[in-house]
């Protein structure tokens, strides 16, 4: 057995080497030909035969070959109709949303992925630090504004300690930002963040997620997860948390009792056996999350690649500033249908696809139309063109556009109740 990262429990490292799903690029050729140089439809007896296949084994060779079918399909209207369908009997016609505040703490970050936009080095053009006081402010403002969740996140600042302690800094923060905007639920700090808190101080990620349970966190972005495969990450963010130490990470977080979100960051260098790979990894994760009576993952976003911005070599490579809208329509169905049962929420991103796009997602497998935000740094930094906020009405507007009733929802899904 390999031996895990000091941080991470020995249970968690070995789980995750066992549900961290490889991409199987050579299941391509059980494909026949004929079917991948005119692949038939994805038929509803295909997509039994897969939730059959990931109850049994997500890992297994036939679920993989399942999935690279259905992630290979040319044509995009039957799988819309496909994912409409299961959308409505899993999640109903109701779109959600929730009004929240995205509090991105600070850019100042030791990783250099080939992506981003949003990292800078202290003292560099456009580099920032919100105090305390700042951060506060703008979480009572939310409160005031009818939020019901702030989404906290940030770079790896290794100069953000209290005392020489990460940890105190982080769990400062979180009772700071509880102090400013009471019953506000603190949605905060990604699978990247917390063991980059637990190494700093050389603590276990236990201690440390014991600490900020303790402190207020109330769930975990799922963000830093990129694409769940060792070998694209290697040339994708080389620098960042493997693959298998992101859903080590997310083991213990759902372990310890906190629900978190599952993403995926799409449209760049990544094939469809690595689409594969993450999707069947997430359902892997919520399975044994599942069977141990957790929360789990809450939701699914899918996150497509905006390259306006990002570092030279990566967009050049990618030869695209936005989104192809098409193609990320088309992998909403496609993540519908294939996560299936096992995520019944599904949002897609208008801060990357704008409100039109998002909308449009709604009928291509989506319930969810996210958060308000109000601020947002890390996606308009690298060039996204759909804003930084959303009202509650624009929200609610999107959603009666498409003659689907609206409601709002807490971060976990559960009812906004009215102001007494």
């Amino acid at each position: 057995m390999s031996e895990g990262p000091a941080a991470l429990e020995a249970w968690a490292w070995q789980e995750a080497g066992v549900l961290l799903v490889p991409p199987r690029e050579d299941l391509a050729g059980e494909i026949p030909e004929a079917e991948r140089c005119a692949p038939s439809a994805w038929t509803d007896a295909e997509q039994e035969s897969l939730a059959i296949s990931l109850l049994d084994d997500p890992a297994s060779p036939r679920s993989s070959s399942l999935a690279l079918r259905l992630l290979s399909q040319p044509s995009a209207e039957p799988l819309q109709r496909q994912a409409d369908g299961l959308r409505c009997q899993l999640a109903g016609d109701t779109v959600t949303y929730v009004v929240n505040r995205n509090l991105n703490t600070s850019n100042h970050c030791q990783k250099h992925c080939s992506f981003c936009a949003f990292r800078r080095d202290p003292g560099q053009a456009g580099a920032y630090w919100h105090s305390f006081d700042s951060l506060q402010q703008r979480a009572a403002e939310a409160r005031a504004l009818g939020a019901t969740e702030l989404c906290i996140q940030g770079g790896l600042n290794t100069a953000a300690r209290i005392d020489g302690s990460a940890l105190t800094y982080h769990v400062q923060l979180l009772r700071g930002l509880a102090e400013a905007a009471p019953g506000l639920h603190l949605h905060a700090f990604s699978p990247q963040e917390l063991l980059f808190i637990a190494e700093q101080d050389q603590l276990s990620l236990q201690a440390v997620l014991e600490a900020l349970c303790g402190a207020g966190l109330g769930s975990v972005p799922g963000t830093a997860a990129e694409v769940l495969s060792e070998p694209l990450r290697q040339r994708l963010c080389p620098e960042k948390l493997t693959a298998r130490q992101w859903c080590a990470v997310i083991l213990q977080v759902h372990e310890a009792g906190l629900a978190s979100t599952a993403t995926l960051m799409a449209g760049h260098l990544e094939s469809v056996a690595d689409r594969a790979a993450h999707l069947l990894t997430l359902v892997a994760l919520q399975q044994r999350a599942w069977q141990h009576r957790r929360s789990g993952f809450s939701e699914f976003v899918l996150l497509p690649f905006i390259g306006a911005a990002a570092p030279a070599p990566l967009r050049q490579r990618v030869g695209r500033d936005q989104p192809d809208l098409a193609a990320m329509l088309a992998l909403t169905a496609q993540a519908r249908l294939l996560l299936g049962v096992w995520f019944r929420n599904h949002q897609p991103s208008w801060v990357k696809l704008t409100l039109a796009g998002a909308s449009e997602a709604l009928r291509w497998g989506c319930n969810d139309l996210g958060g308000t935000l109000m601020e947002e740094t890390i996606t308009r930094m690298a060039g996204a063109l759909g804003g930084t906020a959303q009202s509650p009405e624009a929200l609610q507007a999107a959603a009666r556009g498409l003659g689907r009733p609206v409601r709002q929802r807490t971060t976990l899904y559960g009812e906004v109740l009215p102001c007494a």
